[in-house]
């Protein structure tokens, strides 16, 4: 069927992706407006922790993946398409809140929480306070970007997260980004499939999309 709707030039059928978990925040606004334009699409999103989505990746078990770390494997194919910027992040009304040019050391002497060991975030800030010196003794690891803002909004610490997260707080000034040194780090978000995988008219056509229109819908 998908052959015969690529021969058509229709772009009709499924859509297998697997994303990590914080691309929650950005994935489904991009998938929506994509349906908008190709309403015979069948869309199957799954969001899982970093180490599944690598797993599901060697297998080829999706149309691709989204990620922000990726490993430098050869047998991979990446495409950034999005930046992914990760602040310190503190309850509105925190003491750090209103200082400027903070220190990384001092920002480590609070109650900091973050992600477990092997997720994309706490890769990047094990690898930032490493080339530092420094390093991180959390006070909670949580399993997801989700369960960590809503500790910073209950006052139990500070944290490292992706601005993509914490948007609608930041607007309602219930969150702040703190002034820290080094900060903010800037990344990428990547669509990866393993090197030589032949996309479906679907899965191509929705991967130029997220290339190309992925800052226009997002900034709106």
């Amino acid at each position: 069927d998908d052959e015969l709707e690529s021969l058509k030039g229709e772009v009709r059928g499924p859509l297998q992706l697997s994303v990590v978990t914080t691309g929650k925040y950005f994935m489904p606004h991009l998938l929506g407006h994509f349906l908008q334009e190709h309403p015979g699409v069948e869309p199957h999103l799954k969001f899982t922790n970093r180490a599944r989505v690598m797993e599901r990746l060697m297998e080829n078990r999706d149309d691709f993946v989204v990620m922000g770390q990726i490993p430098d494997d050869k047998r991979l194919v990446a495409y950034p398409f999005l930046e992914n910027i990760l602040g310190v992040v503190a309850p509105a009304g925190h003491p750090l809140a209103d200082r400027r040019n903070l220190e990384i050391e001092e920002v480590l002497r609070e109650r900091f929480i973050t992600r477990e060991p092997g997720s994309g975030t706490r890769l990047v800030l094990d690898r930032l306070l490493e080339s530092r010196h420094l390093e991180v003794e959390p006070y909670m690891e949580l399993g997801s970007s989700e369960a960590i803002k809503q500790a910073v909004l209950a006052g139990i610490g500070v944290a490292v997260l992706s601005l993509h997260a914490i948007r609608l707080e930041q607007a309602t000034g219930k969150l702040s980004v703190l002034d820290v040194k080094g900060f903010p780090l800037r990344r990428r978000w990547y669509a990866v499939h393993l090197k030589g995988k032949r996309l479906s008219l679907v899965a191509s056509t929705f991967l130029d999309f997220i290339l190309s229109e992925s800052h226009r819908v997002l900034d709106r």
